[in-house]
């Protein structure tokens, strides 16, 4: 069993952050380059000093050192992923579950709901220079928002009773009515249609490559069988 998951999350991990990493350099990171712009007073927008700027992000140049990092971390953040997964799918194969590619879809959606759509309804995505709260709070609360949340799901898809059902909802909702912690002031260089866009854009990603990452742990789960 232990040669099993260990195998899944890595092939399952490797091959679903190299995925990630490319959509991230082809979707996200021309949002980062452009943002950087603003946060180093090459561009301003509007509201900062009456002068506009294109609207079109910069395409990303082709440095191979960044690139070659950003893919080894993506690759390894994903793994890490994989092996929370893994043990997931373990823990409800031992009591009887089928695990399928097409189940391993599912578990995805989970995952990437726990892990990256929970935590960005009090945290969403940032970019360089954005004001935020201070960083140990906002580690606790995305902790705790993705183990209540990952409690919540569990309870919900495997519970046998309606007390279940209603603890599990009550999990996801108490982060949100806590609250995130937020910055006093709301202040940053970068306009935010180009925030909003990047918001948008990393979570969309996010959710392709966990489902990617899902259907793969299914498919090499059965693989390794």
């Amino acid at each position: 069993m232990l040669t099993r998951i260990i195998t899944t999350a890595l092939f399952a991990g490797f091959i679903a952050g190299v995925l990630a990493a490319i959509l991230q350099f082809l979707l996200v990171q021309p949002l980062l380059l452009h943002a950087e712009l603003f946060e180093g007073g090459d561009l301003t927008h509007f509201g900062a000093s009456g002068a506009g700027t294109a609207a079109h992000a910069p395409w990303p140049g082709i440095d191979p050192i960044r690139d070659m990092l950003s893919v080894v971390f993506t690759a390894l953040i994903y793994t890490g992923y994989a092996f929370l997964l893994v043990a997931a799918v373990a823990f409800a194969a031992d009591r009887g579950h089928d695990i399928t590619p097409r189940t391993g879809l599912i578990w995805g959606v989970a995952g990437f709901v726990a892990v990256q759509l929970a935590p960005a309804m009090g945290l969403p995505p940032e970019l360089p220079g954005a004001g935020a709260a201070d960083v140990a709070p906002r580690q606790v609360w995305w902790f705790g928002t993705l183990f209540a949340t990952g409690l919540g799901l569990w309870l919900i898809a495997f519970g046998q009773s309606a007390v279940s059902w209603i603890i599990g909802a009550a999990a996801l909702a108490v982060p949100h009515i806590i609250g995130a912690p937020q910055p006093d002031l709301l202040v940053g260089p970068v306009p935010p249609e180009i925030a909003a866009h990047f918001a948008a854009r990393a979570l969309g990603t996010g959710l392709v490559a966990w489902v990617i990452l899902g259907g793969l742990v299914g498919y090499f789960w059965n693989k390794e069988a």
